[in-house]
């Protein structure tokens, strides 16, 4: 065997399918969060903030972290559907 060979292993991708594959897989999380759980972190983030008195900044910013999930899902699920509507129509 060559010093510069590549011994494939069954089963496996190359690095690009991989990272191609992970990159697919986030952008398919965000959109499900943002789609499925848009609510209860609005219930969590301005609801529940609003009836308890918290000055802890973990909860302000936990909240925050949530509502941009849930904006950046959003973003990404109007591209996506944008692209298929303008696909379909060329």
């Amino acid at each position: 065997m060559k010093s510069k060979e590549v011994k494939e292993v069954g089963g496996s991708s190359p690095p690009w399918e991989t990272n191609l594959y992970m990159k697919n897989f986030i952008k398919f999380t965000l959109i499900w969060i943002s789609q499925n759980l848009a609510i209860p972190f609005w219930v969590v983030g301005h609801i529940h903030l609003s009836i308890h008195d918290f000055h802890d900044l973990v909860e302000i910013f936990s909240s925050i972290g949530m509502n941009i999930i849930v904006g950046i899902g959003f973003y990404m699920d109007f591209k996506n559907n944008t692209n298929e509507k303008q696909s379909k129509t060329s």
